[in-house]
């Protein structure tokens, strides 16, 4: 046999051998320490001091893992999760997808972006923090929880899980009205450090969405789909227009059950951006000073009479009252909104299949 050859076997004898020693050891090492974990269980009543470290390690491992899945739950809310892994952790996948009724709330800061000019990027986060943290208290007493922050405006889903379309509705609208409460003391606060108020349009909308998963294998975000997400988006756009601080659609007050109990007003009839079938939207009140509440109200059936004239084209009609509401209450800017139009549409040649909402 050459040289070359004997060589080689040696190598791997010695190679083997060595792996085998290895394996031998571990298992020896393994062997020892199972030895020992039964004759502790089996001599003393008590944990020896090496099991007690144990332990603690495992103990501290524990809290580390507990500390990080409450971090993780900052970032991606616990709620979201429970809809997609019917409470069995662990279990998302990309692509997890459940579809259900919620109530979707959007909120945003009225003139944010002129408000942010006058700050530095500290202070912008310091401000956004203070108010996100204001107005999530809120948002969590009645059962709901915020989805997402997009720069200054939040995202909130009202599930009320087992509950009802009413349950749901009911927490979203109460929400809205204490997200008004809690800006009322905020801006308290912000007086006291000469600091300017601020205001927040809100808008709510109720129906089924897709929430789910999207991104990739290594990066994945959570999403709610659907027209409902949409809508209660274009709601909260509209708050300025209608000079409005919470406006809400007719199925969201209409689920709620909540028409005889609460104070609202009928501000229009609209097709948002978007989708095909218009949508009734209410303005609510309840959270207005007596004074204001009583002066909307006190217009509210002109308003409501207005628009069901507009609907169907008897302009001199429409207008003759929305100027009767106006000869009650000149203050309220709802009302020229709803002149201007009628004014603009009189004298236009409407398609045949007009329905009488306005685009918004």
């Amino acid at each position: 046999m050459p040289d070359i050859f004997i060589f080689l076997l040696l190598g791997l004898v010695a190679l083997f051998a060595i792996i085998i020693w290895r394996l031998s050891r571990r298992v020896r090492s393994l062997d020892e320490l199972y030895r020992k974990v039964l004759h502790n269980s089996a001599n003393t009543p008590s944990k020896s001091e090496s099991d007690a470290e144990m332990m603690q390690q495992i103990s501290a491992q524990l809290d580390e893992a507990q500390q990080v899945s409450r971090t993780f739950e900052k970032f991606v809310p616990n709620q979201f999760f429970a809809h997609l892994s019917g409470g069995q952790s662990g279990k998302i996948e990309l692509g997890n997808a459940i579809e259900d009724e919620v109530a979707i709330l959007f909120c945003d800061v009225r003139g944010f972006s002129r408000l942010s000019e006058q700050m530095s990027p500290q202070e912008l986060l310091n401000f956004l923090n203070s108010y996100f943290e204001r107005i999530n208290q809120p948002i969590h007493e009645y059962g709901g929880f915020i989805d997402k922050f997009i720069g200054d405006a939040v995202m909130a889903l009202f599930d009320h899980p087992q509950g009802t379309a009413e349950n749901k509705c009911r927490d979203a609208i109460s929400a809205a009205l204490a997200m008004r409460d809690a800006l009322n003391l905020y801006n308290q606060h912000r007086a006291n450090c000469n600091y300017p108020p601020i205001n927040i349009g809100i808008g709510v909308h109720f129906g089924p969405v897709i929430l789910g998963t999207v991104g990739s294998k290594d990066r994945m975000d959570s999403t709610v789909l659907g027209d409902v997400v949409n809508t209660a988006s274009r709601l909260e756009a509209l708050t300025p227009t209608y000079n409005a601080d919470i406006i809400v659609s007719a199925q969201t007050l209409e689920a709620s059950g909540l028409g005889d109990s609460i104070d609202y007003r009928l501000l229009d009839w609209v097709r948002v951006k978007g989708k095909q079938r218009p949508v009734k939207i209410y303005e609510l009140l309840g959270h207005l000073p007596e004074n204001v509440r009583k002066q909307r109200l006190s217009i509210a059936p002109l308003i409501e009479k207005g628009i069901e004239h507009r609907i169907a084209q008897r302009w001199d009609e429409a207008i003759h009252a929305f100027q009767q509401a106006v000869a009650s209450q000149p203050q309220d800017s709802v009302i020229n909104h709803h002149l201007s139009h009628c004014y603009r549409m009189r004298g236009q040649l409407l398609p045949p299949d007009w329905d009488g909402a306005l685009d918004v």
